[in-house]
C-alpha cells in the first residue's frame, strides 16, 4: 500500500502545560519534550514526530520536506493566560542555530476571548539602547518602554523573531509558529515556578536576538468575511488564512504542497477530503490534513484559522 493511501485527516490527544500564568495546549506538536499524540484512526499511538520520520514528504509536502527533512515545521497552540508572561523574546533561524542547533521562532497570534480591558505588549513604543535595557531590566521598567495594545476577539499579532512581547492575563489565543521551544525571558514579576523556585531569566542571552527597532503599527490589519478565506499572517515560514463559513465551503490547497492545520475558533464541522476521509472538529481543537488530502469540504456553521506550511530557501537546516 502507498504512504499517499495510508494517511487521512488526523486529530490529537490533548497535550495540556500547566503554568504559573495559566496553561497552552499544544494542538499540533512534534518538538522532541512534548510530542502530540494521534487520536483517530489506525494510526492512533503514534507521535507526530513517529509520522513525520515515517511518511516524509506525503504527510510533510515535497518542498516542505526537501528544506526540512523528518522535522515537522510548525507548532500550533491555544493559550489560555489567567495572568502576564514574562516579557520574552525569541531568537531568528541563525542565532536559534548556532546556539540551540534549532529552528527560531516566529509567531502569530489570533485572539480567541479577551476580559474588558485586556492588554498585550507587543514591540517598543520608545527606542531605548542596550545600555538601558539593561537597567530597564534591572528596575522593571522595560514594560514601560515596550507597546502595550488593548485585545478584542478577532485581533491578530504577528511576532517575528526578535520582537519583544508579553501576553497578559484575561486572554485566550491561538498561536501558530515554527516549531521550537526556544524563549528568552527578560523580565518576569520576581515570580516562582510550579516548583517553588524562581524562573530563570536569560537577560545577556536575549541581547543578540532583541530587535530595538520602534515601529509605527504592531498590529495586523484586516477584514473578515462572512464566506470563504482571508489572509491574515504570511511570512517565509506558514501563511495563516482565517477560514469562515455558513453552511459549506470547499477548500483545495493541493497547488501548496504542504500540510494543512485547522484550527476551531467557532462552532464546529465536518470535514471531507476528496479521498472520502472525514473528521469531526469542534471549537477549540485543531486537526492535521496531510500533503497528500489536503483537498476538502467544511461542512457547518464555523470559523477556522488554516495554516499552511512554507519553504524558506534562504534557511540551511543541515549546518
Amino acid at each position: 500500500m502507498k504512504q499517499n493511501d495510508i494517511l487521512y485527516p488526523l486529530n490529537f490527544e490533548q497535550n495540556l502545560h500547566k503554568t504559573v500564568w495559566g496553561s497552552e495546549d499544544w494542538e499540533v506538536s512534534a518538538v522532541p519534550t512534548s510530542e502530540t499524540v494521534v487520536a483517530n484512526g489506525p494510526l492512533a499511538g503514534k507521535t507526530l514526530g513517529e509520522l513525520t520520520r515515517a511518511f516524509g514528504a506525503a504527510l510533510l509536502g515535497n518542498h516542505i520536506a526537501e528544506t526540512y527533512g523528518d522535522a515537522f515545521p510548525l507548532l500550533v497552540k491555544f493559550i489560555d493566560a489567567h495572568g502576564d508572561l514574562s516579557i520574552q523574546v525569541h531568537p531568528n533561524d541563525e542565532l536559534a542555530m548556532a546556539r540551540h542547533g534549532s529552528m527560531g521562532k516566529t509567531e502569530m497570534w489570533y485572539v480567541t476571548e479577551a476580559e474588558p480591558g485586556a492588554t498585550l505588549l507587543a514591540g517598543f513604543r520608545e527606542h531605548i539602547n542596550r545600555e538601558d535595557y539593561a537597567r530597564r531590566v534591572e528596575d522593571g521598567s522595560i514594560v514601560e518602554a515596550l507597546a502595550r495594545h488593548e485585545v478584542h476577539k478577532g485581533d491578530v499579532f504577528f511576532i517575528p523573531a526578535g520582537r519583544v512581547h508579553a501576553i497578559c492575563s484575561g486572554i485566550r489565543l491561538c498561536e501558530i509558529q515554527q516549531s521550537s521551544d526556544i524563549t528568552y525571558r527578560l523580565y518576569d514579576y520576581h515570580r516562582v515556578g510550579l516548583d517553588g523556585k524562581p524562573r530563570q531569566l536569560h537577560t545577556e542571552e536575549a541581547l543578540d536576538a532583541i530587535d530595538f527597532h520602534v515601529y509605527d503599527d504592531y498590529r495586523t490589519h484586516y477584514t473578515s468575511v462572512e464566506e470563504g478565506a482571508v489572509t491574515i499572517a504570511d511570512c517565509p515560514y506558514f501563511t495563516v488564512n482565517e477560514v469562515t463559513t455558513q453552511q459549506h465551503l470547499h477548500r483545495d490547497l493541493s497547488a501548496a504542497d504542504s500540510f494543512v492545520t485547522l484550527s476551531c475558533l467557532e462552532g464546529s464541522c465536518r470535514i471531507t477530503t476528496s479521498k472520502e476521509h472525514t473528521l469531526e472538529l469542534t471549537c477549540g481543537h485543531s486537526c492535521l490534513l496531510p500533503a497528500c488530502d489536503n483537498d476538502f469540504d467544511i461542512e457547518g456553521k464555523t470559523k477556522l484559522l488554516e495554516a499552511i506550511a512554507k519553504n524558506p530557501h534562504s534557511i540551511d537546516r543541515h549546518t
